[in-house]
């Protein structure tokens, strides 16, 4: 999973990168997080620690830093001093920093409920609450499955959530049935707003029950469908259920993930976009959520080659390329006029990089050695404008 760079190609550097132990993470040796940070870091990995996510970019809590600068010369700090590094309409646009940051996860458990605001309401509630809301960015997403990779995204249609709450008892009780019928009473027809009031309300009721009261319901449709599971196969959403009623007893995000679309990614596959143990403010959750139902867009990329596709959002901060390379292959990537980080997760190669048209503009030669290796191919992400 190494990449050797010549020396004299100075613009691309090397970074040491940061990790992010959060509990949902997958254990020692069981994470490629942990796997891909040992490598970069030259860190032991230890076997019963959770490694959740590995950070590349220059956001505070978790910077990186450059090779060969000094163990403390972060990224952040050199690009401070360099914004020519960026171009001329990057450092317009965001300023003297990368307006994206790049991750890797390994997860082993469902991550907590959660959504980022707009631009505007991102700086109010950076303002109001800094030591929560740690900063003013509006934080666009897009998730790429490097392996296969379930999600809970988005809100089911109208359609899907009123047979949710004729075939699942439990919302009932804890919504109360008014919430429960002006879902049942409202249709399409009454408009989007309507719809959307409608939804809010009964979502809301949800996410703000009493906690005692959530873990015996719980606890009551866990047993419901156990007894049934006897009797019937239970559908994936059920089933997944259960599981994430192992992970979190008594959390109201395992009745709340009927609410939810339950996706399946397979690698490659791009998904724009209360379980964990992390400060809850329920009504902004509940407040900010545009209520868009329907199943997320699923992106296939555009092959830019035969070895790498192209993923790309509906908003200027970044895209994203990934390029599986078979030994003895070589791929060229285009010159973009901005920042880039890469990856390599799987596999060893060598990159050429060379200037077009200007200092900010660079294209890049990844080609797949013949160093002994076990992999198959060479994988390799691309985050960049």
């Amino acid at each position: 999973m190494e990449v050797q760079v010549p020396d004299k190609q100075k613009r691309l550097r090397r970074l040491r990168c940061s990790v992010q132990n959060y509990d949902w993470g997958r254990l020692g040796s069981e994470s490629t997080v942990a796997r891909l940070f040992s490598m970069n870091s030259g860190a032991e990995v230890q076997l019963d620690k959770p490694y959740a996510e590995l950070w590349m970019g220059t956001h505070e809590s978790g910077p990186s830093f450059l090779i060969g600068e000094g163990k403390s010369r972060t990224l952040k700090s050199w690009i401070s001093e360099n914004p020519n590094v960026l171009g001329d309409e990057v450092v317009e646009k965001w300023g003297s920093d990368l307006p994206f940051l790049f991750k890797v996860l390994s997860v082993a458990k469902a991550l907590s409920i959660q959504a980022h605001p707009d631009k505007e309401l991102a700086r109010t509630l950076h303002k109001l609450q800094p030591h929560v809301y740690k900063d003013d960015n509006h934080k666009p997403e897009m998730a790429l499955a490097i392996t296969e990779f379930q999600a809970l995204c988005g809100f089911v249609s109208l359609e899907e959530l009123k047979i949710v709450l004729k075939d699942v008892p439990e919302i009932v009780e804890v919504v109360g049935s008014a919430d429960a019928n002006q879902v049942l009473d409202v249709s399409e027809e009454d408009g989007k707003e309507k719809v959307k009031s409608v939804l809010q309300s009964i979502f809301t009721q949800l996410m703000s029950a009493n906690k005692e009261m959530v873990s015996k319901i719980i606890t009551k449709l866990k047993i419901r469908l156990q007894m049934e599971s006897q009797m019937r196969q239970l559908t994936d959403k059920e089933q997944l259920v259960l599981r994430l009623e192992k992970q979190y007893p008594g959390d109201v995000g395992v009745i709340s993930a009927f609410f939810f679309n339950y996706v399946k990614l397979n690698p490659d596959n791009v998904v724009r976009a209360g379980l964990t143990p992390k400060h809850r403010d329920v009504q902004t959750l509940c407040s900010m959520l545009t209520y868009k139902q329907g199943f997320p867009e699923i992106l296939q990329g555009v092959p830019l080659n035969p070895y790498t596709r192209r993923y790309l959002p509906p908003f200027d901060e970044f895209e994203v390329d990934c390029c599986s390379l078979p030994k003895g292959a070589s791929a060229m990537f285009p010159a973009v006029e901005g920042p880039s980080i890469f990856v390599v997760t799987v596999g060893e190669g060598t990159a050429h990089v060379g200037h077009v048209k200007s200092r900010c503009e660079q294209q890049a030669v990844l080609s797949y050695g013949s160093r002994h290796t076990s992999a198959s191919a060479l994988q390799y992400v691309l985050l960049c404008l």
